[in-house]
């Protein structure tokens, strides 16, 4: 996405994938319990620690799950026995906790599309679109990747509002973000240059994204710390838990791309 030149000079992958998706073999296997993440920040790094069974449940396990999980929501959703805000909550802590972390270390380049956590590698976009394709959310991941920040926030938003902050100095734009942002995760676009997740947890901003600037790999840190957040000065803003358009849509196994 950003400063193509540069990327051509440093010697970085820019092959583009074919654009035509591949299908999903889900199985069936039993509901495995939410992994806890705990993040410790030193200064200018932040180091996670992930206190996860990744290494005993595959990926391709954790996906199965959730596609089960789905469909038992929707069912108990469908006889009044569990609330739209039940399932958004479930909805953010599987993808937060369970999908995402599979990815983070899996190394960043400008044109790596790897479908497969810590094989190969992964842009900003490909990482939004093939972690909310995982969660169950169908669509196309290859035509969501290639979409500019503000259109593909706008395909997640599904008709719900977008809310564009502009400001060049950092500690205002932060401000503003942290403002107009609820608890929860939400897409961020930043101008036409990167993507990512932004989680509010607890009242505090963290960024999780396909980072292209050290550590050059999937990561997590402070919104308020990332050299990626300080570059920008426009952002665009859309709820993904609070989302009611978009989460039914992934309950009731609608297309979203």
């Amino acid at each position: 996405m950003l400063f193509f030149s540069l990327f051509l000079l440093l010697g970085l992958d820019v092959n583009m994938p074919p654009k035509i998706e591949s299908p999903i073999d889900y199985n069936i296997v039993e509901e495995i319990p939410v992994s806890n993440i705990e993040i410790m920040v030193f200064n200018d790094t932040l180091k996670s620690k992930l206190e996860t069974n990744l290494d005993t449940i595959s990926y391709a396990d954790t996906k199965t799950d959730i596609d089960q999980l789905r469909k038992r929501l929707k069912e108990k959703h469908k006889l009044d026995k569990i609330s739209l805000d039940y399932i958004k909550t479930v909805f953010t802590t599987h993808l937060v906790d369970k999908i995402i972390p599979h990815w983070y270390g899996t190394p960043w380049s400008f044109g790596g599309h790897t479908a497969v956590p810590n094989q190969g590698k992964i842009a900003c976009g490909y990482f939004i679109s093939t972690t909310l394709r995982d969660m169950g959310i169908k669509l196309n991941r290859y035509k969501l990747a290639q979409k500019s920040p503000i259109d593909e926030g706008k395909v997640i938003s599904c008709g719900s509002d977008i809310y564009t902050v502009v400001q060049d100095v950092p500690e205002k734009a932060f401000e503003e973000i942290d403002r107009l942002t609820k608890e929860g995760l939400h897409f961020i676009g930043f101008d036409e240059g990167h993507v990512g997740y932004l989680l509010k947890r607890e009242g505090e901003l963290l960024l999780i994204h396909s980072n292209y600037l050290s550590p050059v790999s999937v990561c997590i840190e402070p919104l308020k710390e990332s050299r990626v957040f300080k570059s920008f000065s426009k952002f665009h803003l859309v709820e993904i838990s609070n989302n009611d358009f978009l989460i039914k849509r992934w309950l009731n196994n609608r297309t979203v791309l």
